[in-house]
């Protein structure tokens, strides 16, 4: 097996190595991501006046990678041996699934079982759950890959947090949640004093923990700020599965059933109903395009009972059906 050879430089007036991150580009990889965590490390470097951090990129092939965006990126190594020291960062992007192939998988449990720390950002999270890491761990991804994510790795303690870091598993949601990370590390490496200084460069003013969420509020995400229309939709989005009625939902806000109508017509210009049947036919078509679940448990897990409601549903909403969809020939359903 090939052997990745680093440069490993020395920090000056000091005897211990720099810590050394592994960066492994997934094909279709987000630059932004990948660009965030690396520039955060450089800057640590140059603020410090020291090499505190060194990286390599390394991928399926050693040769290059392309990112999400067409460009090609050229790669230092191929797959080879690391050291356990080595923190190693897979950074995913689209269609993880397909570049998350059987070597890329047994490459990185052969890693992991030294003892390394493994990590990946923005979908590579999924990686991370495909290979078996993440089992009992808590972790993160981005929020268009959530609910696909929770059906396939049920083990995994999933979160909506913008980074999560539980023991030597990390995993980001995509974004400029490679900074919040890095910044987090440096300040654990090195102190909180250099890790302000990384984001000052950075023009980053709002540091994120991991105890903060990645989406935005829903108030801002809808643009009303009504606060009972805000709730009504965070329980309409907890409640997919097994939606709850108007009349409830309006009740639980202290409102009546006519008052909650007004106001999705005013703000939203569409019925509770018709509001919540889109939510639910969005959490459809997201399962339907990244998950090998059957259309018949797609239906189930979106809400609906009937199979043939679903299917006229999805139709009238994105003028296809969920089969041709899928890419996939009609199965005889039952309920």
């Amino acid at each position: 097996m090939q052997k990745i050879v680093g440069p490993v430089r020395m920090r000056p007036g000091d005897g211990a190595r720099p810590r050394r991150f592994v960066f492994v580009l997934l094909d279709n990889f987000t630059m932004l991501c990948f660009a965030c965590a690396v520039e955060s490390l450089r800057i640590a470097n140059r603020q410090s006046g020291r090499t505190l951090y060194e990286w390599i990129t390394v991928g399926e092939g050693g040769d290059t990678v392309s990112c999400s965006a067409g460009i090609t990126y050229k790669l230092d190594a191929g797959l080879g041996e690391l050291s356990r020291d080595d923190t190693i960062v897979v950074c995913g992007g689209i269609d993880v699934a397909s570049a998350s192939t059987r070597t890329m998988l047994g490459w990185l449990r052969r890693e992991a079982r030294k003892g390394a720390a493994v990590g990946g950002l923005c979908t590579a999270g999924w990686t991370l759950a495909r290979a078996g890491l993440l089992d009992g761990k808590r972790a993160t991804i981005h929020w268009e890959n959530h609910d696909s994510f929770l059906e396939e790795f049920p083990d995994v303690d999933l979160t909506k947090s913008v980074f999560v870091m539980d023991g030597n598993r990390f995993t980001t949601a995509g974004g400029t949640s490679s900074i919040d990370l890095m910044l987090k590390v440096i300040s654990d490496d090195h102190g909180e004093e250099l890790a302000s200084e990384v984001a000052d460069q950075l023009i980053y003013t709002t540091i994120r923990t991991d105890q903060d969420t990645q989406r935005l509020s829903v108030p801002t995400r809808i643009g009303v700020r009504h606060p009972k229309l805000a709730q009504v939709i965070q329980m309409m989005e907890a409640a997919i599965e097994e939606p709850i009625s108007p009349a409830i939902l309006a009740r639980d806000v202290g409102l009546s059933t006519r008052q909650l109508e007004r106001l999705f017509r005013r703000y939203l210009n569409r019925s509770p109903k018709r509001y919540y049947m889109e939510l639910r036919l969005q959490k459809a078509r997201n399962l339907l395009m990244q998950t090998d679940m059957s259309v018949i448990n797609v239906a189930l897990a979106c809400g609906f009972t009937s199979p043939s409601h679903f299917s006229k549903c999805y139709r009238a909403h994105y003028n296809t059906t969920p089969y041709r969809e899928r890419g996939a020939p009609p199965q005889r359903l039952s309920v």
